[in-house]
């Protein structure tokens, strides 16, 4: 990572973690604290928070609001991971057990709304809070319908639940994927670099310059975090590797292009039909993954996206800022957690 947005990110978390501490400390009882806090101090990098900020500063914006906006954004994020890990029975999260993992469903449903209540009293801090908050409102239900399609474009599993079993796609394209993508994980990239315009004054032009950057930077982070679901390191990634194919993720577009390039009938596609993945199918899947092109082309589609980030950038203002939002899409292609 180049000093200069490492820099950045260390500045961010060091003004943000306070706000979010305080967010998520208010109405709860000292004995509860630790269970609220757990998520958040589990770590991250804290780039939504720092999109935000960088977004605002670029346009020369010097409301010390917008740290609430920040926090919000931030905690909005650690609220769909803890979503996510029940829905997916996630056990591994930045390296450590995740909240479900840790405390059990029942009280990591109950840390995860108040993390949802903490997000609005954000925007409530923030400038422009009816804004501010619309804006998040709208982000939240892109978030929830992200998560739906993720779950209906599953391969199998969740017997249990005949909706899914009614409504699972039956055939997945690579739009769908793309879709999942961007309301799953892009759409918050955009909403912070919105937000952070919308403080400063940007034009519309600028505005939507930002929103480009946002939504392609967060696209190309989905792809690349598909990636390395399967051919990362586990102790640099946080996450089991190959947990994609145990949760049988049709959306991940690393699986899609391997179906895709292997067509019909395949072994692949036989072990994300099985009732349970077994230690060794996933060792046999990830085989198969390695002797197609899904790697190569999952990393030039990272690029493309990026690359449309790039162009957008044009109409932001030459600086500092503007530096190390190039800076970050270069972290996010060679990102290996």
């Amino acid at each position: 990572m180049n000093s200069g947005l490492k820099n950045f990110l260390i500045k961010t978390e060091r003004r943000i973690e306070p706000i979010i501490q305080d967010l998520l400390s208010k109405k709860i009882g000292e004995r509860h604290q630790k269970e609220i806090l757990y998520p958040i101090k589990a770590g991250g990098k804290r780039l939504r928070p720092a999109l935000l900020i960088l977004s605002s500063d670029a346009f020369g914006c010097k409301k010390e609001e917008i740290i609430y906006a920040a926090a919000a954004v931030e905690i909005m994020h650690n609220y769909s991971l803890i979503i996510d890990d029940i829905i997916d029975s996630g056990e591994m999260r930045r390296g450590s057990p995740t909240t479900w993992k840790k405390w059990g469903k029942s009280v990591a449903e109950c840390v995860g709304v108040h993390y949802a209540s903490a997000i609005f009293d954000g925007a409530l801090q923030s400038p422009e809070p009816i804004k501010t908050a619309s804006i998040l409102v709208e982000t939240l239900q892109i978030l929830t319908e992200g998560e739906l399609i993720d779950i209906l474009q599953e391969r199998n599993g969740r017997e249990e639940e005949p909706f899914v079993a009614k409504k699972r796609y039956e055939d997945i394209k690579l739009e769908d994927c793309l879709e999942m993508s961007i309301k799953k994980t892009a759409k918050l990239f955009e909403t912070c670099c919105l937000l952070g315009g919308t403080y400063a004054g940007a034009s519309e032009n600028e505005k939507k310059a930002l929103k480009k950057y946002g939504l392609n930077l967060g696209i190309s982070f989905q792809i690349r975090d598909d990636i390395l679901d399967i051919f990362g390191e586990e102790k640099k990634f946080g996450k089991k590797i190959g947990k994609d194919i145990e949760e049988r993720k049709g959306g991940n577009v690393v699986i899609f292009f391997v179906l895709d390039e292997l067509k019909e009938e395949n072994d692949l596609k036989k072990i994300m039909l099985k009732k349970e993945i077994t230690k060794k199918d996933l060792q046999k899947a990830i085989q198969i993954i390695e002797k197609t092109d899904a790697k190569k082309r999952a990393i030039e589609l990272s690029e493309k996206y990026s690359n449309e980030a790039r162009e957008a950038l044009e109409k932001i203002p030459e600086g500092q800022e503007k530096e190390i939002m190039k800076e970050l899409l270069f972290f996010i292609i060679q990102r290996r957690k």
